[in-house]
């Protein structure tokens, strides 16, 4: 097999979570006083790929927000899961994906723990991965900086960068999958591709491809 580890990304790669939780968090701010210039498609491609704390320091920084009241990422942590009981779904085509993969596989998410077995068993994709999952909550720096996948190959039985592949959606999980020294497969199935193609990941659009992509030879 041409890869020794396969690392997944969760949210927008496994599950068809960040349109959903984006939403959530857009009517949070907006409830808040959010400025009509940032609207939900600025929020959501913004926001795609940060953890909580990041997408908060943006709304400060650059969206000029005053600070958060005591309880606001409960509330919305509670909104979101809300939303994933009604309606989130696996990415069309991981379940089957999945099933085909041969090489031991884990998760690396910018989620917090609980929210990563969560999302999985609402979707029914937990047990593909043996309790495997892990998140930038484990390490010092999240995403776009390399720690939670040196962290993932580490747990998973000291693999070398080189012989893992990382499957990411966001340009933050892709950087860091590069900067780990990593083969990044870029999952982009509405195109908007030349950022990902030009750090060097291998873009596809069809997660029935993934396997297929997964067992060559890696590029040297």
């Amino acid at each position: 097999m041409a890869y020794d580890l396969i690392i997944f990304d969760l949210d927008g790669t496994l599950v068809d979570s960040e349109t959903l939780a984006n939403r959530v968090f857009y009517d949070k701010l907006v409830a808040r006083g959010l400025d009509a210039r940032f609207d939900l498609a600025r929020v959501t491609r913004d926001f795609t790929g940060l953890t909580v704390a990041k997408c908060l320091d943006l709304a400060y920084d650059a969206y000029g927000m005053s600070a958060m009241p005591d309880g606001f990422e409960r509330d919305l942590r509670e909104a979101t899961y809300a939303s994933y009981r009604e309606a989130l779904v696996p990415i069309p085509g991981v379940p089957a994906m999945l099933k085909q993969l041969r090489q031991p596989k884990c998760v690396a998410s910018s989620s917090g723990p609980e929210k990563i077995a969560y999302s999985l068993e609402l979707t029914g994709l937990l047990s593909h991965f043996d309790g495997h999952l892990f998140s930038v909550h484990q390490v010092a720096e999240p995403k776009p900086a390399p720690d939670v996948f040196f962290f993932a190959a580490r747990q998973m039985g000291d693999v070398a960068p080189s012989a893992c592949a990382v499957v990411e959606d966001s340009l933050p999980g892709a950087t860091a999958g590069i900067r780990a020294g990593m083969t990044v497969f870029a999952y982009r199935p509405d195109g908007d591709d030349a950022a990902f193609s030009d750090m060097g990941c291998q873009v596809f659009r069809d997660m029935a491809e993934l396997p297929a992509l997964l067992g060559k030879k890696k590029p040297a």
